[in-house]
């Protein structure tokens, strides 16, 4: 066996064995087989697809390139959830202590933005003391000591993954769906979860921008959770605006605590109930998925989400005033207005370019090593479907330069669109692909 000839019979359209698939894995994360050579192969692959055997298998070796997270302590129904990106994503934050809240075992390995998405990680690093970089034992450990933890990725987990998904962006074949639906599912099993809820975002601010696009991936990611004996069902969401008003760092922190303190928009409630009520059923604890909604709106009712997010932050060194008084939060050196240049109805806020706003603010980063700032962002008041006079409040930008700031005004009242006519708004929930 060699890459030549593995490359030669994908490039004609044929299926690749398990033992081709691990072959390549092996030898591309080990340096015996080139960039190159990598490359040509995964020209191959973006040409002329895989069947599901073939993604399973890529899926499974690039899981196993690296430490395997083993969760099997906490027993059989170890759920967890991920998401395919977003802007003013901060379903995390909130979901997790809801769903250990009922007891299920929440032990979450995530990671930092990066382009116009936001991070987990980077969102606990602005509460002041909270450490996201933990051994494993240590994090095993908070999760039997208080049900949680939610660490940056401390393994070294799917490498081979990191290696092709790099690839990919140099030769321009990142939209392929075999290689974005292995992507997601290598590094999912790896950390340990034997079922997994994906929420598989759709629309201007997503990696799937077609509804269409996003189904087909979450068919594909559900088959190969059932050839590798993962239950995984799908929830298509959309992420044609940014989630909830606050997009940002310590932002969307403060969005959270106030969320779980029942403070409450629409469209992030409808993500983190459908999301949660799911992971409640695939841990056993209710087929009612209504019913399951409910019982987490009485978590948040209680007071015991909330509770269960400052144990969270207070065993991970955090400092847990700032989440009973989150006028403590570092802010940013200007908030300045943004106001409507007309009167009408919101017909479009397009999330990626909210997103890619905020970044050049200092919200997120293009390079992985570049610092962020955790105090500026965008806090919108008024979004798609939303009346509007001209001269109202839009949104703030908050900001630590002045100039960048009355910048990002302008661009904010550009990218607001505005029409005469009344709009509906869009659902969130688009489908969910069990």
């Amino acid at each position: 066996m060699n890459i030549v000839e593995i490359i030669t019979k994908k490039r004609d359209k044929k299926e690749l064995t398990k033992e081709e698939i691990e072959y390549f894995i092996e030898g591309y994360t080990k340096g015996s087989i080139t960039d190159y050579q990598a490359a040509a192969l995964v020209m191959a692959i973006y040409l002329n697809g895989m069947t599901d055997e073939e993604i399973t298998s890529l899926t499974l070796s690039m899981a196993h390139s690296g430490e395997m997270l083993d969760l099997s302590v906490f027993g059989k129904n170890v759920v967890d959830k991920h998401s395919t990106g977003g802007v003013g994503d901060k379903v995390t934050l909130i979901l997790a202590p809801i769903i250990a809240s009922f007891g299920i075992p929440v032990a979450k390995m995530s990671g930092r933005g990066l382009g116009f998405t936001g991070g987990t990680i980077d969102k606990l690093e602005s509460i002041p003391g909270y450490c996201t970089n933990i051994s494993t034992s240590e994090f095993i450990e908070n999760v039997k000591k208080i049900g949680i933890s939610l660490i940056g990725q401390t393994l070294n987990l799917a490498p081979a993954d990191k290696k092709i998904y790099a690839l990919r962006d140099t030769i321009a074949c990142t939209d392929s769906l075999p290689l974005i639906a292995s992507s997601i599912m290598s590094k999912k099993i790896a950390a340990g979860a034997n079922k997994i809820v994906l929420d598989v975002t759709c629309g201007n601010g997503a990696f799937m921008k077609t509804e269409e696009e996003a189904k087909k991936l979450a068919h594909m990611m559900n088959r190969i959770g059932a050839l590798a004996e993962k239950e995984t069902l799908c929830v298509i969401t959309n992420m044609e605006e940014p989630l909830g008003y606050a997009v940002g760092n310590n932002l969307e922190v403060i969005e959270a605590v106030k969320f779980l303190k029942g403070n409450m928009p629409e469209d992030v409630k409808e993500v983190v109930l459908t999301l949660g009520a799911y992971m409640i059923k695939l841990a056993g604890l209710g087929d009612n998925i209504e019913q399951n909604k409910q019982k987490m709106l009485e978590k948040i009712e209680t007071g015991e989400a909330y509770q269960k997010f400052v144990e969270l932050v207070q065993n991970q060194g955090g400092d847990t005033t700032y989440l009973e008084n989150t006028e403590q939060f570092k802010k940013a050196k200007y908030i300045l207005e943004v106001t409507a240049t007309k009167t009408g109805y919101i017909s479009k806020l397009p999330a990626r370019d909210v997103g890619e706003l905020s970044g050049k603010l200092g919200a997120g980063r293009v390079k992985k090593e570049d610092p962020i700032d955790e105090t500026v962002g965008i806090t919108l008041k008024k979004k798609k479907g939303d009346f509007v006079k001209m001269g109202e409040t839009l949104a703030y930008i908050h900001a630590s330069e002045e100039e960048k700031g009355k910048q990002a005004v302008k661009e904010l009242q550009e990218i607001y669109e505005i029409q005469e006519n009344k709009i509906e708004k869009d659902k969130t929930i688009i489908d969910v692909i069990i």
